[in-house]
């Protein structure tokens, strides 16, 4: 173990005190509390040679803490969602907006499979333009993987995704949802020029030279935010292409001599992707993660208030409002077995499982690619090629979440816990723990890659209850591990079962107790998710987070395969708006938002034939 100066070479900005506890409020709650303030925050000069003395926890150095407030500002249900959640017995009654919504109707104008966020997302913007949507979740809770639940009684887990940035501005302001946020900013010109690709589909090439002359002219505006990109690039785009393309691990040597500083830097290139900081690539996705935006501060990340399912009732509220009929797994049997096709091959609504048929003019599936035309559509209905594409996808994934409850907070021997116990600084961060170089990256990638779970895994350790005191019970903590690289398959054909998993997470403890000796004894229960698990559960092909790798031939153009990027499907009137549509995973809500334009074009047109 490395000694660890007292005091890491970090700066604070804007220090000031943290809010009192939250608690559940009341069905309408009342107006958010005026006193709210937000937490500290920490900032590391960029380019430092660090010492190898405090390279055991070299998350310090790059973390960010940030205490998110989500607000539904609409009238009578305006709701400051701080510890706020809706039961699951009420998803059926609650999130309706008329006495006849409690029951499904027989047709509506759409039907959105799965109420992911960016299913919610989508439904939200196809109810605000007055389409009658419904949406199907088979689950009992809303939100997909941005959810919030109890698995260890009076421990609140954001139990898959647990962190905000990503979701688009835009969603904000027009679905009336406010976050107060803490940042960082981060690859500011890269962001910014490619930033107008994430709200539009992809230029649909085909469409340039077929059809008539409107129809042209019409497929040439969708260039514009392309074209935006490239003015914007200027004379940096020969840099900005190597950094899309480059490992990672040599574009950090350009700018920092530190390895601790690297090899953190170089977990957001690699995390939830099967590469290591070597693979070309990988620099992109490093760009995804920083494309984020709280309260127009680029590069933040903030944890949700209540949780990541906070965020997603929020979501599921604004929908809600303005009429659209959610119904979950409890409030109704309504799994999708497959989409309804007319004689003409045009997607007319979903078949449930219970044999209920529910007919809509379009549908949108926020299921992944692959259980969208592999599963719920008939195989003849699409193009070979097509086919074999969504079956080639790559949805490898090498995360193992892990959901622990604590009855302390960790003491880690860089910085001791104060004697009052209260949360220290780095307790509201982001603490990567193995990751004094990007070798130790690069090796438990290595050894995932021949099957064998990494022996000495990369940890994301986070306790959102250092900020949120109301998702544990007093004294007691959630931690939430996101770890790499565990396979898919282990070695050999052999399961995930019970021994495989649990001796995984024995590994990432004895892992957590050389830097927090003590961790293993304050653990109360955990909540073991492996690439199976996170497929069974959450419908994340593979395990993959993002629905499908981030690599560049899967991305734009190739998302989910080309041709067929902008949303619409082969099948007419049937729409991907989830992760695996462009531009890609994370909790975004863009691919929601542009896929319900786009259906929102053809449904007027259809309207008017």
């Amino acid at each position: 173990m490395h000694p660890w100066p007292a005091q890491p070479p970090c700066k604070c900005w804007d220090t000031v005190s943290g809010p009192a506890p939250r608690r559940p409020l009341p069905w309408p709650p009342p107006a958010p509390p005026r006193a709210w303030k937000p937490w500290e925050k920490f900032h590391c000069e960029s380019k430092v040679q660090l010492a190898g003395c405090w390279a055991a926890m070299a998350g310090h150095c790059v973390a960010m803490a940030a205490g998110l407030r989500a607000r539904l500002g609409m009238g009578c249900l305006s709701c400051c969602l701080w510890g706020w959640h809706l039961s699951p017995g009420l998803l059926g009654t609650r999130l309706a907006h008329a006495g006849a919504a409690g029951r499904l109707q027989r047709e509506y104008d759409a039907v959105v499979i799965g109420a992911g966020h960016n299913g919610l997302v989508a439904a939200a913007y196809l109810q605000r333009a007055g389409v009658r949507t419904a949406v199907l979740e088979k689950r009992h809770v809303l939100g997909g993987a941005a959810v919030t639940e109890e698995i260890v009684p009076g421990f609140k887990f954001s139990r898959a995704s647990y962190l905000l940035s990503l979701l688009r501005p835009q969603i904000y302001a027009e679905l009336e949802l406010q976050a107060y946020p803490e940042y960082e900013a981060f690859m500011g010109g890269l962001v910014s020029a490619l930033d107008p690709l994430l709200d539009a589909p992809p230029v649909d090439t085909a469409a340039l030279g077929q059809g008539s002359l409107f129809q042209r002219l019409r497929a040439l505006r969708a260039l514009q935010p392309l074209l935006r990109s490239g003015l914007a690039l200027g004379q940096q785009l020969p840099r900005y292409y190597e950094v899309l393309t480059a490992p990672i691990s040599k574009i950090l040597d350009q700018w920092f001599e530190s390895e601790p500083l690297k090899a953190t830097l170089a977990t957001d290139a690699v995390i939830g992707a099967m590469a290591s900081p070597h693979t070309p690539g990988s620099g992109y996705v490093l760009l995804h993660h920083v494309m984020g935006e709280l309260e127009g501060r680029r590069g933040a990340w903030g944890y949700v208030a209540g949780g990541m399912g906070a965020l997603s009732q929020a979501i599921a509220c604004a929908a809600a409002a303005r009429g659209a009929h959610i119904f979950a797994e409890k409030s109704h049997p309504q799994m999708v077995c497959h989409v309804v096709l007319g004689k003409d091959g045009q997607a007319q609504g979903v078949l449930l499982q219970d044999g209920t048929e529910v007919r809509s003019k379009v549908v949108l599936s926020n299921a992944s690619p692959q259980i969208t035309f592999l599963e719920l559509v008939p195989q003849e209905q699409l193009p070979k090629d097509f086919v074999q594409r969504i079956r080639q996808t790559d949805t490898r994934s090498p995360v193992t979440k892990i959901n622990v409850a604590v009855d302390r907070l960790p003491s880690f021997l860089a910085v001791p816990n104060a004697r009052d116990g209260c949360p220290l600084p780095h307790h509201q961060c982001s603490i990567h723990l193995n990751c004094e170089g990007t070798h130790l990256l690069h090796q438990a990638f290595t050894e995932a890659t021949h099957g064998r779970p990494s022996s000495r895994p990369m940890i994301e350790l986070c306790i959102p209850s250092a900020l949120d005191p109301g998702l544990a019970p007093q004294g007691c903590h959630v931690v939430s591990l996101f770890t790499q690289y565990t396979p898919s398959v282990l070695a050999g054909g052999q399961p995930w079962d019970e021994q495989a998993k649990n001796a995984y997470a024995d590994t990432v403890f004895d892992c957590i107790e050389a830097y927090a000796p003590g961790f293993k004894a304050s653990v109360i229960g955990r909540d073991i998710l492996t690439p199976p698990d996170l497929e069974r559960i959450f419908g994340l092909p593979g395990g993959n987070i993002f629905h499908g790798g981030m690599s560049l031939d899967q991305l734009y153009f190739a998302r989910p395969a080309p041709s067929y990027s902008g949303y619409r499907s082969p099948v007419p009137g049937l729409y991907l708006c989830g992760s695996g549509a462009h531009p890609g995973g994370g909790v975004m809500g863009a691919a929601g938002r542009n896929a319900a334009q786009v259906a929102l074009e053809d449904f007027r047109r259809l309207r008017w034939q």
